[in-house]
Order: C-alpha cells, then structure tokens, then sequence
C-alpha cells in the first residue's frame, strides 16, 4: 500500500468511488480509495438504482442532471456494462397543489436544460397500460431518466478511475484521521498510514463515525427504507415476449411510493411515517451487506393505494422485501464540500439519492478540490448550512421527518415542525403573543408574519384531497388555531403582509433579527486583513458602515457582511443568519495564523430589533439624548446609545428601505429593550412586521440575496454590484478576474422586472421561473413577490445582457403560465433613497 497520496477517499460505494474517478478525470492521478470491506457493501448494493431527475434544488438538479448524462456514456468510456435502462420517470398529479409543484419544478427545470414532458391521462395509459387513470390530472415525464444497476455503475467508475492512474484498497479499514501542524493529514489504517494533502469523507452510513475522528459532529443519521419486489406478472412477462418496451420509473407522489419492472415482476418503494433512524452513532465493525427485518404493516397504506393504480401489483405474491439504511440529512439533501474548521477535509456524505447524484457530487467535489471552486453554485448542499445545534437528537428528529416528506408537496412557504422551537430568541414569546407565524432559519425561531388576533381558517378553507400526502398547513397555535395555508399561489396571509408592508411605510413597526451571523475582527492587522479580502473600501472613519462582499478567485459572489467599526480596531461584521457557520468558516480559513488578526464569534452575546418607517425617528427620539438628526447621525453610519435603561449600537440601515435603525443589544437585554420602543410607539400605532413583508420591501428596493442574485456562478459585475466593488484599491480575492471579466465583456445582467397581468388567485415569481424573450430563454428569475407599496407584481433576474436594458418586453413563466414582463429600473420604489436618507 502507498504511503503517500495527495487524496484519499474513504468509502468505496457509488459515491466514493464517483469522487475519484472524478478526481482522476480532473488529473490527479495520485489519488487512492480505502474500503473497509468491498465495493458496495453498505448501501448501495441494495439500492433500487433509480435516477430521479426531479429535484427543486438548483443545486441537486445539477448534479442530477450531470449524473444521468455521464452514466449514459460510463459504459462505452469504460468498456463495463451499467445496466442504464433509459425507461424514463413519471410523476403522477392527483391533486391542484401537486400539479402547481410540478409546474414550478418543469420552470426549474429548463433553466438548467432538464427535458421534461407533460402527459395526459391518456398519453400515460398508453406509456403504462396496466395503470389506472381514474382521479389523475396528468403526469410529467423526463424521457432521459429511468434506473441503472447500481453496483456495475460502481464497477465501472471504479475501472474509470484505475484507467488514469488512481487505486483503491479493498478490505483496509480506517483506524483514525490525524493534521499534521503543516497541514497535511494522516490516515491510519489496519494495513498501514497513509500521508496525504486531501482527505474525502464518503462513508455512508458511517460518516458520523468518520466525522469523530477529526472531531466533526457530522449532521448524517441514516434512516430504514424499505420496497418491495414482487413474482413476475403474466402481462409484464408477455410484453417482454412481444419486445414491447418496458414501462417508466411510475411515481405517485400523492400516495408517496415508487414503482418500476423488476424481472418481469414489480419493485414498489413506499416512503412511509415511523420509518426509523438507524445506526445512530455507526453500523457495526463487522457489518457489509446488511438488512433490518421488514414491516409490512407500516407500509399498508402505501400498497393499497399501489393497487389501486396498478391492480397487478396485487396479483401476484411478494418475492422479497428490501429493508436497509439510506443516509439522510435534516433537510434531505446531502452534504457536499469542505468540512467545517478543517483544512482540506471534505464530505461527500448524506446521500439519500446516492445512485443519482454520486456522478455529478463526484464532478463537483473534484472541481472543488483541483480547481478551489465549483463550477455551479452549491449552497443548497454545502455542509455548513447546518450549525451545532444539528447533533444526534436534532437529527434523529429531522431526518425522520425528511424522510417521511420525501414525496410530500414542496410548497415555497413549508416550515416543518420536527425538532421546534429549538433556538429561541428572549421576545419569541412577546412575539407570539402578538400573532407571530414563525419560520425557522438556522435552528432560530423568527415571525415569518403576524395573524390578528384569534385569526383561524375554517375546516373548508383548510379541505385538502384524499391522499396520502395532503399535509398543507402551518402547525396549530398552543389553542389549537391553523391560521396559515401553505400554496404555490397568492396564500391566506397575502393581506395580512400587505398591511405589514404599508405600516411600515407610512408609519413605525419592529422586527426581530437577532439571527443574523455576528464576529468581531480586532488585532493590529484588522483593517488591512478585510480590505485584502473584501471587495468594497473599509471605511476609514469609526462609525461609517459599508456593505462588503467577500468574493472567489473567479469574481463569484460568496458572502455579504455589512461591516462597522465599532471600537477602534474593532470591526463588527454582520451577515445572514442562514449561513453563518459557512461565512464563519471562511473568516477563520482566510484570517492570518500569526495572531495579528484576531475572530470572536458573537452571534449568541447579541440580540437584533429593526425600527423602521418614517416615525421611527420620533419613537427613538423618545428614549434616548443622542442626536437623530441626519446631520449627526447619517445614513449608512452607527454609534452606541442608550435608548431609555438599555444600550444598544444603533445602526442606520435595513433591508426595507425606509428611515430607521438596527439596535444591537445585549441578548440578556432584548425584552426591556422591546418593551421600551413598543411603548414609546404606542401613539404612533407601532407593529411588528416579518420576514415575508421584509422579503416583499426589499424586492421593491432591487435588493440582492445570498444565493439568489449573489452567487458564485456570476461574478460581481452582473449581479449589479459596481458601487460595491473598488478595483482602484488594490488586491482583494478576485479582483483581477473581475477586472479581466469586465474588459471580456459580462455573460449575465442583473434586472428588475414588473410582471403584468398577475391576478389576485394567481402566484407570484419566487425565484428559478425561466425568462424569455420571442419565444428564446434567455434568463432565470432569481427572486420574485408583490411590491404593496408600488402595487405590482415584481421579479429580479439574470438575462443575457442584450436583453436587460430598461423598457425590454419579455417573458416569465409562472407555475406553467406566460406572463409578460417589462424590465423597469433598478429600486421601483424610492430609487433616490430619499426615505432611508429622511
């Protein structure tokens, strides 16, 4: 065995295996892969091996969508048979909400050029005669899609990967993970170590297991997935005797199983509640090709829906059931990218859909790696989107829950309840008491929007069809009240963050974001350390406040801080709270080791309430001596105050676009602050506002998003972001592709666009409709909602340049519909700021 590599890949399944053909491909032939037992044994060799284009996440689809395409040319790349059956996929509509998902997915989906058909009942009959029509609306079909054999698959990414110069150790386990000081790692095992540059974790079902030995608390819990395959079927066995082509990958999402031809029989996978979590902490040393005992009776209402809609099912007798682990992560998407707090460790774990996406996790990962960055953006799968409040029983909760939701409809506005309230803020209850509908983000609890007070919607107004998965609403309040429908359209709380919007425009209200990521960078070196990093000047004067951008090599857009220096030397840095272990990681990875520049992580220590609307300034004239007036305290500059008993740094900024402050407080100080504005807004008519009338405020004000418009995959310059980025200042990460970007000329601009014709039952963008232009597409929403102060229907976007100049007629669709769409000018709402500056 070799003593020195520059990867070792741990994990010889699909996805391990994919990772080094991959890195193989890119070049790097010193590269090896341990398995402890052989290739395959902990799930993928019994995984159904099907190919599931589908996916809401821009990012999954991707990957998919690679996957699929380079598996169907492994075979005459390699010379090893795949066992590719391209038979397609077909996803079965039995309700409104479901065909309103899979119009918003078939947008997704050509953005990123994934075909898709749409099926009538009839045209589905004809593509799978033994299924029954009745109750359908349709169905959608990817013609390129269907199912391969997942350990031949293996087989041949393996022989790919040996082709170019890579091994791989068989029946070698790994003992323990050590970083030398100079930053090279060790990994031992029972037939030797082995020093390396770079260590890949794809492990499976032992990831948290592997993740203990660097000391990662891995968020990968696998959870029991059981199908079913039958005896062969006299009809299924005729139409392979008459060479008539085999049926589709068939998918009733409404009833939440799978179904496709298995030797002449039928395989049937349900995705049932109750599955349980297993291996919680790792299988066991010996364990290779592992089963758990079956349970039918958990998944009796998925069979008899099954036939129901395919009456051969039943007809003939259950040869085997499969019960074994599949590795999930609370949200049911994996983990791909570098670890948290380690150099060079990288994860490529949590792959409830491993078949599919190992080719194109392996494509990215490898990218990653040799190049240091991907090539698309991977936020939606990037390992840090989970914090440390995702240990063992965070996950055993969530990835049960995910598990379970797998086929439920996606709505836009979910917010599961497994595992909540988990991280709540002092005011969550003072909140409540007010009519909070709350969201989570990062394990916060945060009011999405505010209910009147005993608001409740109707058993009618609440009907959902008679399917399996038909859970379509918000959890009850503690009196047992649902006051929020979940929908794909203009929803039951639509009004209500209309009136949110306009108090805040006309009037004074209060939001809670104590969410956001907090650090404070000091040390001699601070100032000169953010401007070598951060796109846009540090302001030289303490109190000034500026917006800075932390970007790739390539010109990407990776993070957003606002940045203001508090203390001399001392710099507060404020990012969003969704990615703070992400923007966290990279502060740390950058920052110097010779103890110039020093990080401290204060999220926690630091409470965050918004003041805003133009009597916001009244109200906090009430509580404090400092001087309000723009004179003394500008936009877009903070100073400490006190605002009656409580101190709080005071900000003049938000994401409204209306006059008011951000106080940063003391956490321990947050409800007598609260009490204290609520008070003083009395007169003034004070209300909260939440996360969906700041979504809509900040959409009229052409407002950019982490990882909407800002986004690796577009440099700074087309996400629109030139007042933000100084080149003149001297070198800062990606300032001379940014630079060479603009002199080449822009691949994207980014837009804003008013959408006509939207009417009251329909929906707004949200984000990934296609854009067109006679009939070519041209761009992709990135964002979208009602603007209530502008009264229209907004859309922020990516277009090829030639078509982003203002007053360009275009094209969006929404949920399956055109709508025109004219673009406007940037900021439809106040575009010279006059209220921010008031």
């Amino acid at each position: 065995m070799k003593t020195h590599a520059r990867v070792v890949v741990i994990g010889g399944g699909v996805v391990g295996v994919g990772t080094l053909y991959h890195l193989a491909k890119k070049g790097w032939t010193d590269v090896v892969l341990i398995e402890r037992k052989e290739l395959t044994s902990g799930s993928t060799w019994h995984a159904a091996g099907l190919l599931p284009l589908f996916n809401l996440s821009y990012s999954v689809g991707q990957i998919h969508k690679y996957s699929v395409k380079l598996y169907d040319s492994l075979e005459a790349e390699t010379g090893q048979h795949v066992g590719f059956k391209k038979v397609s996929n077909i996803r079965l509509a039995r309700t409104k909400d479901r065909w309103d998902e899979f119009m918003y997915y078939a947008g997704v989906a050509e953005t990123i050029g994934v075909k898709v058909n749409m099926l009538t009942p009839a045209q589905l009959k004809e593509i799978w005669p033994l299924c029954e029509t009745d109750g359908l609306l349709g169905a959608i079909q990817h013609p390129d899609d269907g199912y391969i054999q997942p350990a031949d698959l293996t087989q041949a990414m393996a022989k790919g990967a040996r082709s170019r110069g890579a091994e791989i150790y068989r029946n070698t386990t790994v003992t323990g993970i050590e970083q030398k000081p100079n930053g090279e790692w060790i990994v031992k095992t029972d037939q030797g170590d082995i020093i390396c540059e770079h260590v890949v974790s794809a492990t499976g079902n032992f990831a948290r297991k592997t993740g203990a030995m660097v000391g990662l608390d891995v968020p990968v819990i696998p959870v029991e997935h059981q199908y079913i395959v039958t005896e062969p079927h006299p009809l299924i066995r005729e139409r392979q005797a008459k060479g008539l082509p085999e049926m589709g990958v068939l998918r009733e999402a409404d009833s939440s199983w799978y179904m496709r031809e298995e030797n002449g029989g039928l395989l049937l996978g349900p995705y049932e509640h109750g599955a349980p979590c297993c291996y919680m902490d790792a299988p066991s040393e010996q364990s290779e090709y592992e089963l758990f005992q079956e349970d039918l009776d958990r998944l009796a209402p998925h069979i008899e829906t099954a036939i129901a809609r395919v009456p051969a099912f039943g007809e003939v007798g259950i040869k085997k059931v499969y019960n074994g682990a599949i590795a999930y992560t609370p949200d049911g998407s994996p983990i791909i990218g570098p670890a948290w707090d380690k150099k060079n460790f990288w994860l490529n774990e949590g792959h409830s859909f491993g078949v599919t996406a190992s080719g194109g996790a392996g494509w990215q990962l490898a990218e990653w790696i040799v190049e240091g960055e991907p090539s698309i953006d991977m936020m939606g799968v990037d390992p840090r989107r989970f914090g440390p409040y995702a240990t063992r029983g965070y996950l055993k909760t969530k990835n049960e829950e995910a598990y379970a939701n797998v086929f439920t409809p996606h709505y836009p506005d979910e917010e599961r309840a497994a595992a909540r309230p988990l991280k709540r803020t002092p005011v969550y209850d003072r909140m409540k008491d007010l009519g909070a509908v709350f969201g989570s983000v990062y394990g916060w609890e945060r009011p999405g929007w505010f209910a009147p007070k005993g608001y409740s919607l109707t058993k009618e107004q609440l009907a959902s069809p008679d399917v399996l998965t038909n859970h379509n609403h918000a959890p009850a309040t503690d009196d047992g009240r649902v006051v929020e429908k979940w929908s794909f359209r203009r929803s039951n709380y639509f009004p209500f963050v209309g009136e949110e919007c306009r108090n805040v425009m006309s009037n004074v209200a209060i939001q809670d974001m104590s969410a956001f990521a907090k650090m404070e960078v000091s040390g001699p070196a601070a100032r000169e350390w953010l401007e070598s990093i951060l796109a846009n000047k540090i302001p030289k004067k303490m109190g000034r406040i500026a917006l800075c951008h932390l970007l790739t090599p390539r010109g990407g857009v990776r993070s957003e801080f606002t940045v203001y220096e508090w203390a001399p030397g001392r710099f507060y840095l404020v990012s969003a709270g969704a990615y703070e272990r992400h923007d966290h990681d990279y502060l740390r990875k950058l920052c110097p080791s010779d103890g110039s520049v020093r990080l401290n992580a204060i999220t926690t220590r630091f409470g965050v309430l918004v003041l805003a609307g133009p009597n916001s300034r009244k109200v906090l004239q009430k509580l404090t001596d400092a001087d309000l007036s723009n004179e003394a305290f500008p936009w877009l500059s903070g100073k400490e105050i006190s605002v009656g008993h409580c101190t709080a740094h005071a900000l003049r900024v938000n994401f409204v676009g209306e006059l008011g402050w951000e106080f940063h407080h003391p956490i321990e100080q947050q409800i007598a602050l609260f009490d204290l504005l609520m008070e003083a807004g009395k007169e003034f008519g004070i209300r909260p506002y939440g996360i969906k009338a700041m979504s809509s405020l900040s959409i009229e004000k052409s407002y950019r998003l982490v990882p909407r418009e800002l986004s690796i995959e577009y440099n700074a310059y087309e996400s629109g972001l030139d007042r933000f980025v100084h080149p003149s200042k001297g070198q800062f990460i990606g300032r001379d592709a940014l630079v060479e970007a603009r002199q080449n000329g822009l691949g994207w601009n980014f837009v804003t666009m008013e959408v006509h014709g939207v009417g009251d039952g329909d929906s707004d963008a949200r984000g990934s409709e296609p854009i067109y232009r006679n009939g070519q597409l041209i761009g992709r929403a990135t964002n979208g909602g009602y603007g209530f102060r502008v009264n229209k229907s907004l859309a922020l976007g990516m277009v090829k340049p030639e078509h982003s100049a203002v007053g360009t007629e275009l094209e969006i669709k929404i949920l399956g519909k055109l709508f025109k769409a004219t673009v406007i000018p940037e900021s439809p709402y106040d575009p010279e700021n006059k209220a921010l500056r008031a």
